[in-house]
């Protein structure tokens, strides 16, 4: 077999054999990150009811969120390093603990600084979820599956999303603010037990070799983290996940309903409908998104450049039509933010091949910091020109262009090199892997088989 007939798609030696187990696995682990999602936008659709119940503004609000995503990037890259050094298991189960702990206080907080520690406590433990789940779907199905099983999990993040738009948001108006927010926190003492009782971290055989006394100390944490970033292939990911994620989490997170219902006079359970919509074309484009990538590596800058381009022409059409725009318009909108999230993930497509095993989780948590970054610079830009302009949302969604000009340009700079050196590494990967050890000949002496074969 020469070099360049080494199938694309093939297993390579050591990969994991995926199957059933894989799946059971796999979906206890992303069980966790379900629920964390639920937990994490449940304050999308309770964000004016949180201004009357900690009687506060545009800016004030906002702060919830960001000061949850301040917590979360900040925790990306530590998170990697302990996934690395831990396992899947034992950082889902903290994360199932803090983040159950963060909703319950958020049910019970009485005044706004108890409610902004519960959403940092629940941004902690919201923030070991998704690394922890994406390495565990690498250490139990083949490295070929990676970019589907990476966009599913992304899908079951959507999911919760949009448990929290049809059942919470009910449920506050049901029930009321703390029945809901405490009853919705059960879920997470159920994923943690499941957890403990079901999850391992590899399949048998699989055990990722012990770590040598000299990969320990912070000199060495520095270094993992200097050599991943050294990788462009890491910087494109954090900046493909930075361009592509925020327009649709901030809408879903806490700005959407506000602005369907007091900027474009829907009522709530319109805008609701709406945001179904955005999580719903999530769904679709995320599994069409995960099928394109597996078979097309190729499709991912297209992909990547094709979502900017179309969610900044339909925020330009929105934002500059009238006084509030056409019914088809939002349900367009609403439909290209689906693709998003989907998009966003792309950005570990980049980061993957890029980094050997052991930097994973590391690598995981760096791209994951650009997407939630993102989300805080709007978040913030958004609440205080609001204030600024006496709630004039088309002046305030405006920073959505800023901050997607920024992120294009830092893509598109590090582009061709990423692509090149994923190219050299492909080329030297098939050739190791038909290179055929020197063998013992009969006589005592060596030989090697003729070049070519198998």
């Amino acid at each position: 077999m020469t070099a360049q007939s080494v199938p694309a798609r093939a297993t390579l030696p050591g990969d994991p054999p995926g199957g059933r187990a894989a799946v059971a696995m796999w979906s206890v682990g992303v069980s966790v990150y379900f629920v964390a999602i639920i937990f994490r936008t449940s304050l999308g659709v309770a964000g004016l009811d949180a201004v009357d119940r900690f009687h506060v503004g545009a800016s004030a609000l906002s702060t919830f969120s960001i000061l949850q995503l301040l917590v979360y990037a900040g925790m990306q890259i530590p998170v990697g390093l302990m996934v690395d050094r831990m396992g899947t298991k034992k950082v889902l189960c903290l994360g199932a603990v803090l983040f159950t702990l963060g909703q319950l206080g958020f049910a019970f907080s009485p005044n706004y600084t108890s409610g902004l520690l519960s959403r940092a406590l629940l941004g902690c433990g919201d923030a070991m979820t998704f690394i922890s789940v994406l390495r565990l779907g690498n250490r139990w199905f083949p490295a070929r599956r990676g970019p589907f099983v990476g966009q599913l999990a992304g899908l079951v993040g959507m999911a919760g999303n949009l448990v929290s738009t049809l059942v919470i948001a009910r449920l506050l108006h049901g029930i009321g603010w703390t029945a809901a927010f405490a009853g919705s926190a059960g879920l997470g003492v159920v994923v943690l037990v499941v957890t403990l009782l079901l999850l391992k971290d590899h399949p048998e055989g699989h055990e990722p070799p012990p770590l040598p006394a000299a990969h320990r100390g912070a000199a060495y944490v520095r270094a993992q983290i200097a050599a991943t970033w050294r990788e462009p292939g890491s910087r494109l990911g954090m900046w493909t996940h930075f361009t592509t994620q925020f327009p649709a989490m901030v809408f879903l997170l806490l700005w959407g309903m506000p602005f369907l219902v007091e900027q474009q006079g829907l009522s709530r359970g319109t805008a609701g409908d709406l945001l179904t919509v955005v999580i719903l074309s999530n769904i679709v484009m995320g599994l069409v998104y995960g099928q394109l990538i597996a078979r097309h590596h190729g499709a991912r800058v297209p992909l990547v450049l094709g979502t900017v381009g179309a969610t900044a022409l339909l925020w330009a059409l929105v934002l500059s039509w009238g006084d509030t725009a056409p019914m088809w318009l939002l349900v367009l909108l609403t439909l290209v933010l689906g693709a998003c999230g989907p998009a966003s993930m792309i950005g570990f497509d980049f980061a993957r091949p890029a980094n050997p095993p052991e930097r994973q989780g590391t690598a995981s948590g760096i791209v994951n910091i650009g997407g939630f970054t993102a989300c805080m610079i709007l978040l913030l830009a958004i609440g205080v020109l609001l204030d600024a302009t006496d709630d004039d949302y088309r002046v305030a969604f405006c920073a959505i262009f800023a901050v997607e000009a920024l992120g294009v340009s830092q893509f598109l700079r590090l582009r061709a090199r990423t692509l090149r050196r994923e190219r050299d590494r492909l080329t030297t990967s098939k050739v190791e892997a038909v290179h055929v050890p020197q063998q013992r000949s009969p006589s005592g002496g060596t030989s090697r088989p003729e070049a070519g074969t198998d």
